[in-house]
């Protein structure tokens, strides 16, 4: 970790600050006191692998599985699902949200 000392005399070594709202913090306290992580920074560099992950495997699906999907789908129109039954679906999960949030 630089010291104040170092990021004055070495600025291009200078990491970035980062501002956390209350929920954040708050969440980051929880991780400590529950002697999983020793600091911070492990707590962030947790999240931050399981982010990379998720990107990662988002990825994927999008170079792997969808373009087959896809044609799958092109190929034979009936494996699909109508709009209209995704919409109600959309539609029943955000009523439902919407009254557990209540």
């Amino acid at each position: 970790m630089l010291s104040s000392y170092d990021r004055t005399f070495f600025p291009e070594v200078a990491m970035p600050n980062y501002a956390l709202n209350d929920h954040y913090e708050s969440f980051i306290r929880k991780q400590l006191e529950s002697g999983r992580y020793n600091n911070a920074s492990e707590v962030v560099r947790a999240g931050l692998r399981m982010l990379e992950d998720f990107e990662a495997e988002r990825e994927r699906l999008l170079r792997e599985e969808i373009p087959g999907r896809l044609t799958d789908l092109q190929q034979d129109p009936a494996k699909g699902i109508p709009a209209d039954a995704v919409f109600s679906r959309l539609e029943a999960r955000h009523r439902a949200k919407l009254a557990k949030a209540k």
